[in-house]
């Protein structure tokens, strides 16, 4: 496979986070194929933009489009995941292909509940502190080179209740069948409440399959870099050689 056959892929982060979540995936694939991380609205570079989903798919739509490879692989967690389920309805001629990485539980019902609950609650937290929480909560648990993008980049609170309040009632296993490709359901084994649903989604989806990240929690591509990379690349090389 040369480069000119690679798939494209756009990385999709998750709540609070930035593009710099994906540090670690984007130079491990950068020299097979064409790869860009995205900051969602309110996020990253995009902190002062208001969120919506509207204008969340129109980024990532941009970001296809930026790597000039036609549809692209987009590879989305948590809130980037049902993001990308989102692309995915309204966009489907822009995807080749998806990857939901702990994003196969549904936001309806009373699993909703505590989520709804801190989402009023982070906005009465000085942001300094909910920073130097977040900070020595990566610290502690990842290595420096992991998750020191993620926190150059500073994180999103201030978006954290409108992304919440868009998402939560929104997504559940009948997202999928606007999904017109392949898709890889991508988990850590540890995740129990995000993947909760993930027999439900797979089922949904005629191409759809589950793959695990032994011992990985909900932040999956932190707690093993390597194998979070592998399974995309593994996907991505499927997409391309059926292209």
């Amino acid at each position: 496979m040369t480069a000119a056959d690679a798939v494209p892929v756009v990385f999709v982060h998750g709540t609070r986070f930035s593009a710099g979540q994906w540090s670690m995936q984007l130079a491990a694939l950068r020299d097979e194929f064409p790869v860009v991380a995205v900051d969602l609205p309110g996020h990253g570079k995009r902190s002062a933009q208001p969120w919506s989903l509207t204008a969340a798919t129109e980024i990532i739509a941009s970001a296809v489009d930026s790597l000039d490879h036609g549809p692209a692989l987009v590879v989305g967690h948590s809130l980037g995941g049902y993001t990308a389920l989102e692309f995915a309805r309204r966009r489907p001629e822009r995807l080749r292909g998806l990857v939901l990485a702990g994003a196969s539980a549904s936001t309806r019902g009373l699993w909703a509940a505590p989520y709804r609950a801190v989402g009023r609650l982070v906005p009465r937290v000085p942001e300094d502190r909910l920073t130097r929480w977040n900070d020595r909560f990566l610290r502690r648990l990842y290595p420096r080179e992991v998750v020191e993008a993620t926190i150059r980049s500073g994180y999103a609170f201030h978006t954290l209740p409108a992304a919440w309040d868009e998402v939560l009632g929104r997504f559940d296993a009948g997202a999928m069948r606007h999904v017109k490709a392949p898709v890889l359901i991508l988990n850590g084994e540890k995740d129990t409440v995000f993947r909760a649903g993930e027999a439900d989604f797979a089922r949904a989806h005629p191409q759809a399959r589950v793959e695990l990240i032994p011992r990985a929690r909900h932040l999956a591509n932190f707690d093993d870099p390597a194998a979070f990379t592998d399974a995309v690349r593994r996907f991505a090389r499927g997409l391309s050689a059926v292209g």
